[in-house]
């Protein structure tokens, strides 16, 4: 659905939709292709008349691994390729921020870097017990411009926020919950999170999306009041020595 590439899965359940990120071989690690989609697919679904919930998971043991090496390795080199990327960063943001349709994530296991944002932006989490959240931008030299500190104050307290943001540490399923980054740990998240879904879905639609538009304008107004710094941040930050020391380390070491 919605003319997406086919790292990005989409299927119709009813007034579902249901939202996987298929790089499973790679640990849904978030490429161009798969980037490039995430900006594109929230207008898409907002545009979706039949839609009414969506749930977002991730296929295989991972919800996401986060930015893949080699596309980080790339985006360093070439400033046209990290230009078109950061823009789709700040679309990928805001369409989440601005779409119609609830999201329930389903975080089916370890959801880092991208992947942790995605589930920050998310309306409703349920976490598998074994998963945890990570942003460790810090931890390869860069700033997140679309990364959890631009909506973990919203949700858990500042200082928290800081610890995480500044170290890029895991935060344990369980603490994810206690620290209002997750609503609920469950073993089975996809089947938790599709219930959740129909559950909306089958509650009065203007009530429901102007529920969920009165609560993200707080969001989108915290967004927008740093979003235009950590873009910039973020480019410069792709330019750095650091940056480009750790990024080689890693890739050698994937090697």
């Amino acid at each position: 659905m919605y003319d997406l590439p086919e790292e990005i899965e989409v299927r119709a359940d009813g007034a579902l939709r249901i939202i996987t990120l298929n790089r499973p071989e790679a640990l849904n690690a978030v490429n161009d292709a798969l980037h490039t989609g995430l900006a594109r697919l929230w207008p898409r679904l907002s545009e979706d008349a039949d839609a009414r919930a969506a749930v977002l998971t991730g296929n295989g043991q991972a919800f996401s691994a986060g930015g893949d090496f080699g596309y980080l390795e790339e985006l360093g080199r070439d400033p046209i390729l990290r230009a078109r990327t950061i823009a789709h960063g700040r679309d990928l943001v805001l369409g989440m921020a601005r779409c119609r349709v609830p999201v329930v994530a389903a975080v089916n296991g370890p959801a880092v870097g991208l992947g942790c944002s995605l589930v920050a932006l998310s309306d409703i989490v349920y976490i598998a017990p074994d998963a945890y959240l990570a942003d460790p931008h810090v931890q390869v030299g860069l700033v997140a411009a679309d990364g959890g500190p631009l909506t973990w104050p919203l949700h858990t307290s500042l200082h928290l926020a800081k610890e995480y943001a500044l170290t890029g540490a895991r935060i344990p399923a369980a603490r994810a919950v206690e620290f209002g980054l997750a609503n609920h740990v469950a073993a089975d998240p996809l089947a938790e999170a599709l219930a959740c879904a129909q559950r909306i879905a089958r509650l009065a639609r203007q009530a429901v999306e102007s529920t969920k538009r009165l609560l993200n304008l707080q969001l989108e107004r915290a967004v927008l009041a740093t979003l235009d710094f950590a873009t910039t941040a973020e480019d410069q930050s792709f330019q750095t020595s650091d940056f480009r020391a750790t990024i080689a380390r890693l890739t050698a070491r994937k090697a």
